[in-house]
């Protein structure tokens, strides 16, 4: 999601397996200060996302004249599976655990965003407003995150992270996946 142009100098690729012994491997940029790592990572997966949905908009009304349904609303709601979130839960699932990553790492209430977006400018909205939050942290506020103990509740269990294991083992997998649905 991200250009190497916006990695520090002294960035690093690393390779993680999920925990719980999946198999799945996947490699992510790293640096030595971790601001960068959550803004390279979620921040420029946001704003890519917030490229698409111009993109959609653009398309949208290209077609609107030819139908009577709400192009802009059916893809919205639309899903690449039924059994899947529609693009609007995505983009609020994604846009959550953005900000929630960088509050927990920095040891700050997560903000909460009512879930009622229904047009792309609210999308747009919703991502500029993460985007905002997260790049108002401070390499200060979140150091030493790597080691803070992340506790939260997921899937109707009590799971316990370092802030590294959180981040790379929750955070990013969850992230690119949500983004990418």
């Amino acid at each position: 999601c991200v250009p190497n142009k916006s990695l520090p100098s002294k960035s690093s690729v690393a390779v993680h397996k999920l925990p719980g012994g999946g198999g799945f491997l996947w490699a992510v940029a790293t640096s030595p200060d971790r601001t960068q790592d959550i803004r390279a990572q979620t921040v420029g997966c946001l704003r890519a996302l917030d490229r698409m949905i111009d993109k959609a908009a653009a398309f949208a009304e290209a077609k609107q004249g030819k139908s009577a349904v709400s192009v802009e609303a059916s893809l919205i709601n639309a899903r690449l599976a039924p059994d899947m979130f529609a693009f609007a839960r995505q983009v609020q699932i994604a846009t959550d655990m953005a900000k929630g990553c960088a509050a927990r790492l920095a040891n700050v209430e997560v903000p909460k965003y009512e879930d009622t977006e229904t047009t792309f400018a609210e999308l747009k909205a919703r991502i500029a407003r993460t985007v905002a939050f997260i790049e108002s942290f401070s390499a200060d506020q979140l150091d030493g995150a790597e080691a803070r103990t992340i506790q939260l509740k997921t899937g109707g269990r009590d799971v316990t992270f370092t802030g590294r294991d959180y981040l790379f083992g929750f955070v990013y997998p969850n992230v690119f996946f949500h983004l990418t649905t």
